[in-house]
């Protein structure tokens, strides 16, 4: 299916590149003279390879954008010429100018599939935002599920909602941070994907838009086009200051989707962390736009520096869970092996979810719904919280130094919590980077797979997975990658081995 097509108005995309550079006049960069229409040629590029404009988007008229921008309009049409010339626009007399990416551009590496154990002793694999296990918790969960396991193979073993214990102890967790919560509210899934899933199927049929933050989580992205649905980006702040509201306002007034996904706890990839009030904002937009909100919260464990004030949960705002559908999960929080979520809805939507699931999954293993009620009825998941912390903090600092010393031109803001760095890679191709980092011993992600349609593709996303003297081999090796890819030598003849000029 294809994405849905937004229009910039004037005034917005005049405010976009005023914020970035301007005024628009001829000048130097360099020690070279630097012509105005080359200048905002190059910001309206940037714009939409960082996703604040998205690809496929109407553009204001050339007489429009002339006015607002307060130049002539020679420059905005010698600007949407250069913008054409290089693949980043796209015209039809009479119709206007859609922003685009050029084609051919470099596609993603496989940095996102797991490592085949046999390339474990030579690759450092960056591809996954996953820690090991934090003993001696995950053995001492696993063997008191063992314990309370005889009653329960008495049974079918099929309960498609999640056991009641569980359901219970996921509700009084949710209840103890502020939301009142009844077991009804619950479904237990097989890891946070399986629980987009079923929301997915539920809410967002074949053709459906969905709003989602641009950039976002690439799995998730991945599993809604496949299951046909329109995505609609929504650019996220600058740094690491969270949700554009003004942004979120538009998408959710003009393009109405039936769905959103957002991330509001130190969102993947870029570690952002909402603001105090940005959690209502968002509900209330969403309400008045009848959309369903699904946040993502499973990574609101992972809070790594001392001092940070964590936004109240979405569903605050919405306890009985008509608007907000929230997702949990214990693989970021605890281990990814252990493959349990939990989705909190309204008791109907809980329902439907529960009655689509005959014809997916059936149910989750009744084994490691057991381990994680252990965990949530005593010390365990606040013990292990705090092993995967330190882990978390101790590998995010070796990484950020790393890079800082190997890669002085990366520019990235350090989160205070989760697991994922979003590094701009200095004006060279991340895709390139990736496909030149996997010769040399370093898997990455590279920026467009978190992005549609092309954007992004100035970035990496890096994970907090390993640390020490593996972390700074990992710079290292992706600091020879660059290299490599400024001399041109991974890339293509056809293929720019830079995305700016």
């Amino acid at each position: 299916m294809g994405q849905w097509t937004s229009t910039v108005g004037a005034a917005q995309l005049a405010r976009q590149l005023g914020s970035r550079q301007g005024p628009f006049r001829d000048g130097a960069a360099g020690g070279r003279r630097v012509p105005a229409y080359r200048s905002l040629a190059d910001s309206v590029r940037l714009l939409v390879l960082e996703g604040h404009v998205p690809v496929a988007a109407r553009l204001p008229a050339e007489r429009e954008l002339a006015a607002a921008l307060a130049v002539s309009r020679t420059t905005v049409a010698a600007a949407y010429e250069a913008l054409r010339g290089e693949g980043f626009l796209e015209s039809r007399r009479g119709a206007g100018s859609w922003t685009a990416v050029p084609a051919g551009s470099p596609l993603p590496t496989r940095a996102l599939h797991p490592l085949p154990p046999e390339a474990a002793g030579t690759m450092i694999d960056l591809g996954c935002a996953a820690l090991p296990a934090p003993e001696p918790w995950l053995s001492r969960a696993f063997r008191a599920a063992l314990d309370e396991l005889p009653p329960y193979a008495h049974t079918h073993g099929d309960y498609p909602a999640g056991l009641p214990v569980l359901r219970q102890a996921l509700a009084d967790r949710y209840t103890a941070r502020g939301v009142p919560t009844m077991p009804e509210q619950i479904m237990v899934t097989t890891g946070a994907m399986g629980a987009v899933a079923a929301i997915c199927r539920l809410f967002a049929g074949r053709g459906e838009r969905i709003a989602v933050e641009a950039p976002s989580y690439a799995n998730v992205l991945q599993l809604m086009r496949e299951a046909g649905a329109r995505l609609v980006p929504v650019a996220m702040a600058d740094g690491l200051a969270g949700w554009d509201l003004p942004a979120w306002r538009q998408v959710l007034r003009d393009a109405a989707p039936r769905m959103a996904y957002a991330i509001a706890d130190f969102h993947n990839p870029t570690g952002a962390l909402a603001d105090e009030g940005q959690p209502r904002q968002l509900v209330e937009a969403a309400r008045a736009a009848g959309t369903v909100l699904v946040v993502d919260e499973t990574m609101a464990d992972l809070v790594l520096d001392e001092g940070v004030e964590m936004p109240p949960p979405a569903c605050a705002f919405d306890p009985a869970g008509g608007t907000v559908v929230t997702i949990g999960s214990a693989s970021k929080a605890f281990w990814a092996g252990l493959r349990m979520g939990w989705v909190r809805a309204a008791p109907d939507v809980i329902r439907s979810l529960v009655a689509a699931r005959a014809y997916a999954d059936l149910g989750s293993p009744v084994l490691e719904q057991l381990a994680v009620t252990w965990l949530l009825g005593g010390e365990g998941w606040a013990a292990a919280a705090d092993v995967r912390r330190d882990q978390a903090r101790s590998n995010r600092d070796a990484l950020v130094a790393a890079v800082r010393r190997h890669l002085p031109d990366w520019e990235f803001a350090v989160p205070h919590g989760g697991l994922t760095l979003w590094a701009r890679t200095g004006g060279l191709s991340g895709s390139r980077i990736a496909e030149a980092g996997e010769r040399l011993g370093v898997r990455v992600p590279s920026g467009p797979r978190f992005g549609v349609d092309g954007a992004f593709e100035g970035f990496v996303r890096l994970p907090f997975t390993v640390g020490g003297a593996v972390a700074d081999t990992a710079a290292a090796r992706l600091a020879a990658a660059a290299r490599l890819v400024e001399s041109g030598s991974p890339a293509g003849v056809d293929t720019p081995r830079t995305f700016v000029a």
